[in-house]
């Protein structure tokens, strides 16, 4: 399997996970919180800031699926590097809310890992060859 094979296929789990992520967050996300590692449901009507993740997230895997589609690739590598830095947030917020180490590291701190990995595979797949050197000329 080449590798433009295997991004895409990456690319394509990043963006259905995302997506469905997204949505379970603005549809149900009494149901969706407890899986994220922190340790309460938000106090008083916080609840909207969980549907906000969830727009967020569903709009990133937006962006992966259009410039999948679009054969972006370049373009792609880089917005899946800048997007790593979501679920690395999303680490650092359940460990500073005493929220579940396990979770943190083992939900989001593997899928940021696994997020950037993806996006350097892609500049890998896209970088240019370099060119070839002169010929040498006779004297």
């Amino acid at each position: 399997m080449s590798l433009k094979n295997v991004n895409t296929v990456l690319a394509t789990a990043c963006a259905l996970f995302v997506l469905y992520l997204g949505l379970s967050f603005i549809l149900i996300p009494e149901t969706s919180t407890p899986g994220v590692g922190l340790p309460d449901w938000p106090d008083g009507d916080g609840g909207g800031f969980l549907v906000m993740k969830g727009i967020r997230e569903f709009a990133m895997g937006l962006v992966i699926g259009i410039l999948l589609v679009t054969g972006h690739r370049r373009a792609l590598g880089w917005v899946l590097l800048m997007e790593a830095v979501a679920p690395f947030g999303d680490m650092i917020n359940v460990l500073a809310h005493h929220g579940s180490v396990a979770a943190a590291f083992g939900i989001h701190g593997l899928t940021s890992a696994l997020i950037a990995t993806t996006g350097l595979l892609f500049l890998r797949e896209t970088r240019k060859a370099p060119a070839p050197a002169p010929a040498a000329q006779p004297a």
